[in-house]
């Protein structure tokens, strides 16, 4: 007979029917395809208010870390890594860290599978991967910095086109003046200094992965660069890049996940669950393997009561 406290951590462990459900599919995941599988999952889309909560951190943050060294633990990396992006992007040095780990756990043998969406951030990590497995209703984005809401490359642009048209006609600068005033010192080389990290970190990461075998690298890096920084091109940060876009973009480096069925039903599934963790538990960020080794965070869900009608 297993003892009080034994049955009670194997109950944390097995979690709640969600957790069971997803773990489940998950491991029939990692069985179909014989490589490592982790997902990565934000609920900034269920729970967008926590944001300005905090210590509560939706997009990509040094905190995660600890959640993919916890879920690599004890895999055997000979069989590569199958990484599921659900992320509206984040921090750009978490972003960078946690690349180059597993990149270090896992070499080149990386495959990024975005059922949905991968922003920003995620577009970065799923660059450092050999190949981007995309459907139908999934979506990258643009990887020029932002400040808030404000995009580095578009207040580039604006202060190019004030100091034109100061150049040209001196009087402009009054009309210019009350905007250029809110432009804190310094901040435009920072906003360059972004611009160049967010393109190297880029380069390197195409270079080093999925085009390393590549005779045209440099021509198609380039393109890719252009492609996700220009905002002459993406228009806005949160532009959607769908899988036909992605093909032009990348060629044969992104895969099609309805060209094998099986595949895309696992996927999709596992894919669900994670979303219906998201909107039915407290939960607001998931990362797992296959072996059900999570690390989870987590609000607390307050119950408010509602006045009976008398």
């Amino acid at each position: 007979m297993a003892a009080w406290n034994e049955l009670l951590n194997e109950t944390k462990a097995s979690g709640s029917t969600h957790d069971v459900l997803r773990r489940k599919y998950l491991a029939k995941l990692a069985k179909h395809t014989r490589r490592n599988t982790i997902i990565y999952y934000s609920g900034w889309l269920q729970k967008p208010d926590l944001q300005s909560e905090g210590g509560v951190q939706l997009g990509i943050s040094d905190a995660d870390k600890n959640g993919f060294m916890s879920a690599v633990h004890k895999m055997d990396r000979s069989k590569g890594l199958d990484l599921i992006l659900h992320t509206p992007g984040g921090d750009m040095a978490a972003t960078e860290s946690i690349v180059d780990y597993l990149r270090a756990m896992f070499g080149k043998d990386i495959r990024a599978f975005v059922p949905q969406l991968a922003m920003s951030g995620g577009t970065i990590i799923a660059l450092s991967c050999r190949e981007i497995i995309m459907g139908k209703g999934s979506s990258i984005g643009p990887i020029d910095p932002q400040f808030g809401n404000i995009a580095a490359a578009n207040l580039l642009q604006e202060f190019e086109l004030a100091r034109t048209e100061i150049a040209k006609d001196p009087s402009a600068a009054l009309l210019w003046q009350p905007i250029l005033q809110q432009v804190p010192p310094g901040f435009i080389s920072h906003c360059r200094n972004a611009m160049t990290w967010s393109e190297e970190m880029a380069d390197r990461f195409l270079r080093e992965n999925m085009f390393s075998r590549d005779l045209d690298a440099d021509e198609s890096i380039e393109r890719i660069i252009r492609h996700l920084t220009d905002s002459s091109s993406t228009k806005h940060h949160g532009r959607h890049i769908s899988v036909s876009e992605a093909e032009e973009i990348f060629g044969d480096k992104v895969k099609s996940l309805e060209a094998d069925q099986r595949l895309q039903d696992l996927v999709l599934t596992v894919h669900h669950c994670a979303m219906i963790t998201m909107q039915a538990t407290g939960c607001y960020k998931i990362i797992e393997n296959d072996k059900g080794r999570s690390f989870m965070q987590v609000v607390s869900m307050q119950i408010i009561p509602q006045p009976i009608a008398r």
